[in-house]
């Protein structure tokens, strides 16, 4: 079950002379092999389904606006989005957008409004199958600022391409609200981001390129503390940015993906989606990848959505692994790999599985494949059980971390391994 190929419109070709679409401001000619647009913000599509906690994607949308704040991590003077309906079974017509920085919930500040438009038109339609970027506007963004995307579909969209686990609540309304400023009109949330896959930005071109964080719920943020941006990627674009020297931090994780394993719920396998959602984001660099602790422990516990355990082997898992750098450094990205935390306590925890997660963790340090190492083992691990995560980190279940612990995920990455 692989990927969709996506048909992404190049927009490098347009003169930045023109006027800006929607916007009515002439822009400074931007040379584009001077500055080129890099990902700041990003979301890894997933199949509509009832997933863990109740959503919107399996019904879909029809005469109703959708509302989705994101933090950019690097910020710039023109912004793009990009939308994704790579998973739906029939053309998405979206009826207008518009993007503005956030004021506060679903409020945006009046001044900022900006209509998105693709090929100067309001109303587009994105193929199925297919994910598409929408024009330029002028809407200068600083690092780390939040900005308010609002898409209107009047026409019953059928089932959603979405991300299942934001941990951010997005707002819907029912009829067309994109140009509201005001909340009052958006009385449904939900905590799941719908097509948004992609926020682009054109800045300084002396800036490095973007680090995608890759992986499952534990670069997803699960146990983190909802609408706080306290996952381990913002964590890290937060740190890089108090250095002085900022980047873009992409996080890149779906809750209980595997690096082997194929699943409607929870995302298409690492090696297959890697290519779309790492080397498919304008501007990457390097990546940090995280990936295995659900292969190792569903062979072990049911999965949560009731399907059979698979059975895989850390050899099968450690293929996986180079099958991934492999993909990278074809690309000329930087592959950075980080050891699988602690389990030991949690429903994933037999001796078999933690048998494989040594095997999985010694070869990450030892094989010299990796770029770079991070090892999240020994930083997360409790000073008294290092089979354990560390009290401290824990956010409970032995197995997911609070913003304590994703904070420490991203201070225990070296910034001078991220190329």
């Amino acid at each position: 079950m692989n990927a969709v190929p996506r048909r992404l419109p190049s927009l490098l070709a347009l003169t930045f002379a023109t006027l800006l679409a929607g916007s009515g401001t002439a822009v400074a000619q931007i040379p584009a092999p001077a500055r080129a647009w890099t990902a700041t913000w990003t979301a890894s599509p997933q199949r509509p389904g009832a997933n863990f906690t109740p959503n919107w994607s399996e019904q879909g949308f029809s005469d109703q606006t959708i509302r989705q704040v994101v933090r950019v991590s690097a910020g710039g003077a023109l912004a793009r989005i990009r939308l994704s309906n790579v998973y739906g079974t029939a053309p998405l017509k979206v009826a207008g957008a518009t993007i503005a920085r956030t004021a506060r919930g679903a409020a945006v500040q009046p001044a900022s409004l900006r209509q998105l438009t693709v090929k100067r038109a309001r109303a587009f339609t994105i193929p199925a199958g297919a994910e598409l970027a929408t024009d330029p506007v002028k809407l200068g963004l600083a690092d780390l600022d939040s900005v308010t995307v609002t898409l209107y579909l009047a026409a019953p969209t059928g089932p959603a391409t979405y991300h299942a686990q934001a941990m951010a609540a997005s707002y819907r309304a029912a009829g067309d609200h994109r140009a509201d400023s005001g909340a009052g009109a958006f009385d449904q949330t939900s905590l799941s981001w719908y097509y948004l896959s992609g926020v682009d930005v054109i800045g300084s071109a002396s800036r490095p390129g973007a680090v995608v964080a890759f992986g499952d719920s534990l670069t997803d943020g699960y146990g983190s503390s909802p609408g706080a941006d306290n996952r381990y990627p913002d964590e890290l674009a937060e740190r890089l940015a108090a250095t002085g020297r900022p980047r873009a931090v992409l996080n890149q994780g779906i809750g209980g993906n595997r690096v082997t394993v194929d699943s409607t719920w929870l995302g298409d396998k690492a090696t297959s989606r890697f290519r779309r959602d790492v080397l498919g984001q304008p501007g990457v660099r390097s990546v940090i990848i995280l990936e295995g602790i659900n292969d190792i422990g569903m062979s072990e516990a049911p999965s949560p959505i009731g399907a059979p355990p698979t059975d895989v082997s850390a050899e099968e898992i450690i293929e996986g692994h180079r099958e991934l750098i492999r993909q990278a450094h074809a690309k000329g990205v930087r592959a950075i790999g980080a050891t699988i935390p602690p389990m030991k306590g949690s429903r994933y925890h037999t001796a078999r599985s933690e048998a494989k997660r040594d095997a999985v963790n010694a070869w990450i340090r030892t094989s010299g494949a990796y770029d770079a190492v991070v090892d999240l083992d020994r930083t997360l691990a409790a000073p008294d059980d290092e089979d354990r995560l560390d009290p401290a980190y824990d956010s409970g279940d032995h197995l997911h971390l609070n913003d304590a612990g994703y904070r420490a995920m991203a201070h225990a990455v070296d910034p001078a391994d991220l190329g």
